[in-house]
């Protein structure tokens, strides 16, 4: 539903009344202890105190003259108009029931010169049918699903889970040390990747965006086609800004566990800036943290999410950036409830390994990077240039 006028907000004040008192609107997960971020959702205690008196005192409307001018939107584009959209080929038909794998569809971008991106915005066209999109850049060369073709849905074969001991070291995923890095995300609750004045993403030329879209059914068919919109920077930055995802794929949660611990971590090899920080896991998530040990030792809790929610997956934007040292090590934490007192537990008897769809499960922690713009971010990996 949507809250823009007093018309509208005006029927659902109890409701109002009572998520922004227990806190559970706007969502915001993050433990006030440990970060600051730019981004914060949470209410002052005045400003709940202003919503209750509101409601107790009948939900008068004030007057429409001292009303703030309505936003206005372009095409719903919240970054605005992007100079550029690429869209899937076709639209996709979505069944009414069963499931679906992971589907792909490589789109060239047909870039005949390197671009910067300043802004990019992913968004479905049938939200009912999209759990979560992720596009990816993939440079000329790289190996990444290399039996993808242009303009026809791939599913790529999934392998087993594997059956291995969950050490907790973890590693990168997707990252430009190997040719395919993130542009952007469209998850519940989530809003586009935000830089600051003289930073931006590259795409490198020839480079092709790759759609990876994750359907579910809703009951009655539908058909989608998703789009992302990317605004370019007008001059050439001074810092590259890149993704990263660090994953642990050899998890293994015993059946029952109410709090199952699971880390990953990953040795930086280079200097570099912390700007955001997005915790992933599905449905057994039940708390996240982050964390940076300096090679001097010392180790700070950067996010601590005591309540995690799989509806609402925000990315948390430091209030400053956070300067890692060589040889400084990012560290994942994840705690799982796969026990019968998770309501969203799908089968609190199986054990739950690593897997793309929700009954099965993940711990990956996205994070982006600055470094200068001219630095190749194969050495963040200890990878030679």
């Amino acid at each position: 539903m949507f809250f823009v006028s007093f018309q509208e907000s005006r029927p659902w004040a109890k409701a109002i009344r009572e998520v922004v008192l227990t806190r559970r609107m706007p969502p915001w997960f993050a433990d006030a202890a440990h970060g600051k971020f730019v981004n914060e959702r949470r209410l002052t205690d005045r400003e709940i105190e202003t919503f209750v008196r509101w409601v107790d005192g009948g939900c008068a409307e004030g007057d429409p003259k001292h009303a703030p001018a309505p936003r206005k939107f372009e095409d719903a584009w919240t970054i605005g108009k992007p100079d550029l959209v690429v869209e899937t080929p076709f639209d996709f038909s979505v069944p009414a029931s069963g499931t679906i794998e992971y589907t792909f569809f490589v789109v060239p971008t047909g870039f005949l010169e390197d671009r910067w991106v300043e802004k990019v915005e992913v968004r479905p066209g049938n939200r009912s049918v999209v759990h979560h999109s992720v596009v990816q850049v993939r440079e000329p060369g790289a190996k990444y699903m290399e039996d993808a073709k242009p303009g026809v849905p791939f599913v790529e074969p999934q392998a087993p889970a594997k059956n291995l001991p969950d050490t907790g070291e973890g590693a990168f995923g997707f990252s430009p040390g190997r040719g395919v890095e993130v542009l952007g995300v469209y998850v519940p609750g989530g809003v586009p990747y935000e830089l600051s004045p003289g930073q931006a993403r590259l795409i490198r030329k020839g480079s092709d965006l790759i759609f990876e879209m994750h359907y579910t059914t809703s009951g009655k068919p539908g058909k989608d086609r998703t789009r992302v919109g990317l605004i370019f920077a007008k001059q050439p930055p001074k810092e590259r800004v890149i993704n990263a995802l660090i994953v642990n794929e050899n998890l293994r949660i015993p059946p029952g566990a109410p709090n199952h611990r699971v880390a990953a971590r990953v040795k930086l090899h280079e200097n570099v800036e912390l700007l955001s920080i997005f915790p992933h896991m599905h449905v057994r998530g039940k708390a996240f943290e982050f964390r940076a040990v300096t090679p001097d030792g010392t180790t700070e809790t950067l996010l601590r999410v005591p309540k995690y929610d799989f509806n609402w997956q925000l990315t948390y934007y430091l209030e400053n950036a956070k300067r890692l040292p060589k040889g400084s090590v990012i560290e994942c934490v994840g705690w799982f409830d796969n026990s019968p007192n998770n309501k969203s537990n799908p089968d609190p008897s199986k054990e739950v390994l690593w897997g793309n769809q929700t009954w099965e499960e993940m711990l990956i922690g996205f994070i982006d990077l600055a470094l200068p713009a001219g630095t190749d971010p194969r050495v963040i990996e200890g990878q030679r240039q």
